[in-house]
């Protein structure tokens, strides 16, 4: 059985976070243009940021500093740099503990020599930013959120000239912070261009918005991986949802929710969930038993599941389900030239659109008898304790591996490797404990059959 230090990362997503007394910041390396693009038009918060950096100093620079903004501490679930060529960046976290700041080391793969600029792209998400304001509403009333934020890029290095776009998902804009130039045209919001910014420059952004996106969080999430050598795998995810969004405020109205046609209401009457495209025996259960309002339509590349619960739900409301399906071993296990087993699959799959997960666990049922487990993840995640489950048949426990993570994403979607050693004659376990299982049931019934057993004599041995 194989121990939680057996769990690697790939190298280019975040390293964990390593204290230090202060960040040295290379005052040499300017922010030249910075072009923001911060997108409001679901539950999520979605930052894109084009950074242009220019060396000024006389010594090439292999590394720059991204600083966490102190509104973003707690919320930012995902990060990732880009570089001109669209590759991923190595980015290591540091915590500045003179400062009380979050930084990130980025490295670059193509240096910037002196009198050289080079553009890289920044993307965060950030989870719970949006705020329901006010937070209570009736059922006909409109959805209402705030935004808070930063007009200028939180940087550690002086900007030259930096711009800000806002796109919301609603012409309905109650108020928006007016730092000049500013102006609005439908659904966006453009802020700047602004000159020369210092490092660290802090002016607070609030925008109050009409959204009615579906701000439906996922609670827990408790997804289980059956592995099987005989072809197939098993997929079954417990599910706990709910409305995140304006509680509702007063009673229900069954009468009033039917008669209002609008498609913008911020009640959630269904929503669409991505399954493998080899996906069967496809099945949707809640507690009171299968639920049939659900509709399968199989597309080019994956099949598409709308899942519509047995009540809309409301800001506050919440429901569970469980949904399963299996898919063809063949995709997902590979044996390789050594021998080794090697279990390619998502940790997380697509549960909605903008999905928000507050805690996911993950656990993966490994076959009889395996050997030297080893697993690679993506990104950081928490591996709990080994455990150990017997199926039909099983004289031998079968390994249960459990990851754990909170506040994820869609970006989050990416695949776990797990590689171990399987002997295949372990492949006729199961069929041989059953042969011989029928051999002795036979051998008991032949003897039963064949055999007296009463109490009785017969008559002919009575005497005359």
């Amino acid at each position: 059985m194989s121990t939680p230090q057996n769990v690697k990362r790939e190298e280019e997503e975040v390293d964990e976070v390593n204290s230090v007394a202060s960040v040295a910041i290379n005052d040499k390396l300017v922010n030249r243009n910075v072009a923001r693009t911060i997108d409001l038009t679901s539950q999520l918060v979605k930052i894109t940021t084009s950074i242009t950096l220019e060396n000024t100093g006389k010594d090439t620079v292999r590394t720059f500093h991204i600083v966490q903004e102190p509104n973003a501490v707690g919320t930012l679930s995902y990060i990732s740099v880009k570089d001109s060529l669209k590759d991923d960046l190595k980015l290591e976290r540091l915590t500045d503990e003179n400062e009380n700041k979050v930084f990130y080391n980025v490295n670059l793969k193509q240096p910037i020599g002196p009198g050289r600029t080079t553009t890289v792209t920044l993307e965060e998400v950030l989870t719970q930013s949006l705020l329901p304001y006010p937070s209570s509403i009736t059922q006909k009333e409109k959805q209402l959120v705030r935004y808070f934020g930063n007009h200028y890029f939180y940087t550690p290095y002086v900007t030259t000239k930096q711009k800000t776009e806002v796109t919301l998902n609603s012409r309905s804009v109650e108020s928006y912070s007016k730092l000049k130039p500013v102006s609005q045209s439908d659904s966006t919001i453009a802020y700047g261009p602004y000159s020369n910014i210092q490092p660290f420059t802090e002016d607070q952004m609030i925008i109050h918005f009409e959204s009615n996106a579906p701000f439906l969080t996922v609670t827990r999430l408790e997804r289980l991986i059956e592995i099987s050598h005989w072809g197939n795998i098993a997929v079954e995810e417990n599910i706990e949802i709910r409305h995140t969004g304006a509680k509702l405020k007063g009673p229900f109205s069954r009468y009033d929710y039917q008669r209002d046609s609008s498609s913008t209401h911020h009640s959630i009457k269904s929503y669409r969930t991505i399954l493998p495209a080899s996906a069967h025996s496809i099945y949707y259960r809640d507690s009171n038993g299968n639920i049939s309002t659900s509709t399968v339509r199989p597309r080019k590349d994956y099949i598409e599941l709308e899942l519509r619960p047995r009540f809309p739900l409301f800001g506050g409301w919440r429901s569970s389900y469980t949904l399963g399906y299996s898919v063809p071993s063949y995709q997902y296990l590979f044996k390789q030239p050594n021998g080794e087993y090697v279990l390619i699959m998502r940790l997380i799959d697509h549960v909605f659109d903008d999905m928000y997960v507050e805690e996911l666990e993950t656990s993966i049922v490994l076959p009889v008898g395996v050997k030297n487990v080893k697993i690679e993840t993506p990104y950081e995640v928490e591996r709990l304790p080994d455990g150990v489950t017997y199926k039909y048949l099983d004289t031998i426990g079968r390994t249960i591996i459990t990851l754990r993570k909170q506040n994820l994403v869609e970006q989050h979607i990416q695949d776990v490797e797990i590689t171990y050693n399987w002997s295949t004659n372990l492949l006729f376990h199961e069929p041989l404990l059953l042969s011989i299982g029928l051999f002795v049931l036979f051998i008991i019934v032949i003897i039963y059959v064949r055999l007296d057993f009463s109490l009785n004599k017969s008559e002919h041995t009575k005497r005359d």
